[in-house]
């Protein structure tokens, strides 16, 4: 007679021990965002974006890389101070630095997240896996790049939910409106 024994598992017991690592194309994802917002004031809600990436996953690393000189010190202060991360600014892309840290950090996470739908992350992607590093992608759909999403172990979109848009100061639109104002006057001299 053979016994009948049922396996009961209970997904809620289990305990996530991995480590993930999550790298961020600012400029990439910026752009997105404000293509898909139609509002160049639209800016990424990391606060409600990483935990959703997480999903209680425990974060090693968070690295914002920006090109240009000018990078926001809010930006800087928050991403340090919620998440101890940081923005490295970049000469011009991204996507070496970018890649580089990837690379660096393959033995030491078990997850990377790339936040970009760029297709120059493809070889990246294929080598981290080579690697046995889990792959994951979030960006806007509509500019992500269909190669990258099926390379990557898992797809996250970036959706209106995750980012917010800032309102122009008042002093900020009275200037913009005064600078209106004052060249319709040169045009009329």
């Amino acid at each position: 007679m053979k016994e009948n024994t049922e396996i009961i598992t209970h997904p809620e017991n289990i305990e996530i021990s991995q480590t993930v690592a999550i790298l961020i194309d600012g400029n990439n994802i910026e752009r997105s965002i404000h293509s898909e917002a139609d509002n160049t004031n639209t800016m990424l809600n990391l606060d409600a974006l990483v935990p959703k990436l997480l999903v209680n996953r425990g974060l090693s690393r968070l690295v914002y890389f920006r090109e240009g000189k000018h990078i926001s010190e809010k930006l800087q202060e928050r991403l340090h101070n919620f998440y101890h991360g940081s923005v490295r600014p970049c000469h011009k892309s991204a996507d070496i630095p970018l890649s580089i840290n990837a690379i660096q950090l393959a033995n030491k996470v078990d997850t990377i997240i790339i936040m970009s739908g760029d297709s120059d992350y493809i070889e990246l992607v294929r080598h981290l896996k080579s690697e046995g590093v889990r792959v994951e992608i979030a960006a806007v759909l509509k500019t992500t790049s269909q190669l990258l999403k099926d390379e990557a172990d898992y797809y996250h979109e970036i959706t209106k939910e995750d980012w917010f848009t800032l309102t122009p100061k008042k002093t900020q639109a009275k200037k913009t409106q005064a600078k209106k104002t004052q060249g319709r006057k040169q045009k009329s001299k």
